[in-house]
This record gives structure tokens, sequence and C-alpha cells, in this order.
């Protein structure tokens, strides 16, 4: 069982890292790792992805501000209201993901003993806890601008279900675990994002900035989720019992791995060349949306960081729930909000800045915790 655990672990590591020295598990046997060394885990793209993506919206910027013709060359086609180049992007930045989640393994999991604990720690954290905590930043901070507002609550709404695997291996979680929420996420997101999205925007917010059905909501979830969702479950189903795992996971994950990313600085390409003038005449709003999103990351990730020390969780289990619930899916908040609102809407521009903060802070989330391994594994 611990053989297989470690191989599944390092399999995982595989798959997300591109030219990983396997020699560092012998170097390193507890784990522990040099702060130096964490970049050296990433390939090229994952390594810089927050440059890419900074040098992606400034270029996006620039191209949709001064040519003329992009908007309506990229809505030559719509899905549900989400511009066609927008959905592609969207379904090719969330498919690689949900075909790397062990699915297969919910069963033993919740089997053992203590998972129930965690599990329902890791719940409460994100369908309790960080909803309400990004509503109340979102009211404090943007009080006078209800559809930037909008934006920013969809994003703590959408729990994360992708870059939580690799901010999760880079420090040293516990890979299996963190599969399983991610699994877990997926199936609540289509369940509770409706109407936990309701609540929070129509009742908590008495229904200012968000005058849709539920349908057109849970349209853009299914979509969006439950299309890729099943995609993913399928296409582990198929090719693991037609290959096998060993090709599946060292050959199948590696060569769709980093579309994930790609379709990622697609999809911000394309909606920023949209949005290029709304940025531009809004810039102030754009940098107070950053406000709410910095304090919610913040808080939430070093109060679930208390939280489990306080419980006494181990190191791997501990780093997991903090980065599970820090994370969010901005994809699925970008295409409720394009899909609710429309691509030049002010709720999508908000929802847009959710990556552009989230990346680069959780990065620097994994060096202080990478810090905190140091010390030693009771930290």
């Amino acid at each position: 069982m611990e053989n297989s655990s470690a191989e599944r672990k390092q399999q995982l590591a595989l798959d997300i890292a591109d030219g990983n020295d396997p020699s560092d598990a012998a170097k390193n046997p507890d784990g522990r790792t040099k702060l130096q060394g964490l970049f050296k885990q990433l390939s090229l793209l994952d390594r810089y992805l927050y440059v890419w993506i900074f040098i992606v919206m400034a270029v996006s910027i620039i191209f949709g501000y001064y040519v003329k013709g992009v908007r309506k060359a990229f809505q030559v086609a719509e899905i549900t209201s989400v511009s066609l180049p927008i959905a592609i992007g969207l379904w090719v930045m969330m498919y690689p993901v949900l075909c790397k989640v062990q699915y297969e393994m919910l069963g033993g999991v919740l089997r053992q003993a203590g998972s129930l604990k965690t599990i329902s720690l890791s719940i409460v954290l994100n369908w309790i806890v960080g909803p309400a905590l990004m509503t109340g930043l979102a009211w404090a901070t943007l009080p006078d601008l209800p559809d930037f507002r909008t934006g920013v609550i969809l994003v703590g709404i959408a729990r994360c279900i992708a870059m939580v695997l690799i901010w999760n291996d880079l420090a040293k979680g516990d890979a299996d675990y963190c599969a399983i929420l991610v699994a877990i996420n997926s199936i609540l997101q289509i369940i509770l994002f409706t109407p936990v999205a309701l609540l929070y925007l129509k009742v908590v917010s008495r229904g200012k900035g968000f005058h849709v059905s539920s349908w057109t909501v849970a349209k853009s979830v299914l979509l969006f989720l439950g299309v890729p969702l099943a995609a993913g479950v399928l296409t582990r189903l198929i090719l693991m019992n037609a290959f096998g795992r060993k090709w599946y996971e060292s050959k199948f994950l590696r060569f769709i791995g980093p579309w994930a990313l790609i379709g990622l600085l697609y999809t911000i390409f394309v909606m920023f060349s949209i949005q290029a003038h709304q940025i531009v005449d809004n810039i102030g709003h754009v940098v107070r949306v950053a406000v709410p999103l910095l304090l919610y990351f913040g808080i939430l990730f070093f109060g679930s960081l208390g939280i489990c020390r306080w419980l006494k969780v181990p190191y791997p289990l501990m780093v997991t729930q903090c980065f599970t619930a820090a994370s969010n899916n901005f994809e699925l908040a970008i295409a409720v909000a394009v899909g609710s609102f429309g691509i030049d809407s002010t709720q999508a521009l908000a929802a847009t800045i959710g990556p552009l903060i989230e990346v680069p802070v959780l990065l620097l989330f994994v060096y202080i915790v990478g810090f905190f391994q140091r010390k030693g594994p009771s930290v």
C-alpha cells in the first residue's frame, strides 16, 4: 500500500513537473526541499506562468485597443452567450487537469481512518467560509462598485479544481488527498454553485448586479464544468483500461498537461483583447478589485494554516487543506460571468482579474510553506 501511494505521488509530480530530478527523493527522504529548488520542479512554462500571464495581458490590451475589428472577430459565434473562442479556451484549460484526477481512489480514501474529519473540514472551508469571506471583503472594499463586486463574489464561490494540484505538489502536500478533494469539489460545484451564487448575489447582496435566472447560471456551470468533468472521467476510464495506468500517466498526461496552461494564456489573450477598452477606461477600478482578492487569499490561506496546526493535522494534509481552501476555479467564474452578463461586462472583467492575482500570490505561499517545512515536519 505504501509503495503504491509513493508511486502515485511520483507519477503526479512527473505529470506536472518537467525535468524533475528523480534522485531528489533520495537526497531528501523526509520530503523537505530548499526554497531555491522549488522553481526547478517546474517546466519553463509552469515556472514563469505569472510572467507569461502579465506579458499576454499587456500584449492583448495593446492588440485589442489599437487593432480594429478584434471584438467582432472573436465573437464570430457564441455558445450560451459565450464567444466560441472563449468556450474553446475554457474547455482546453480544464480538460487536462480533470483527466489527472484519480476518481477511482474516492472509495478507498473515504474508508481511511480520519478521512471524514479532514474532508469535512475542507468542505466547510471551501463552501461556507470561502464564499462568505469573499462576499464580506467585496462589500467592504467595493461598496460603490456593484458590478465589479459581483465578479469578485463569483470568484469566491467557484472552488478550485485545477491549479491546486500544482501548488500542492510543489509544497509537498499529500497528492492522493489533494486528488480526492479535487474530485469532491468537482461534484459539489455542479450541485452547489448555483444555489450558493443565488444566496450571496441575490439574497445577501439584495439582488444588486445580478438579474439572471437560475437556469442561466446552471447552464454555464454544466457547460463549462460538467462537460470537461465528464470528458475527464470518461477519458481516464477508457484509456487506462485500454492501455494501462503506466502509459496513461507517463505518456498521455504528459502530452496533454501543457495544454491547460496554454489554454489559460489563450483565454486571457482573447478576453483581454475584447476587454481592452474597458480595462483602459477603468484602470482605477481594476486596481481596486485587486484589494479584496489579495485580502481573501491571505486570510483564507493563513487562517486555514492556523486551524490545521491547532487540530494537529500532519504537514502533508495541512498543506493540501490550505491550498485547496485558498485557490479558486477562476475558469468557472469567468465562464459564468461571461455567460450571465456578457463578454464586455464589468463582472467578467472583475472575474478575469482573479487569475492575475491568484497565480503570483499562491506561488509566494509555496515559498512560505517551504520555509516552514525546513523548520521540521511538526511545523
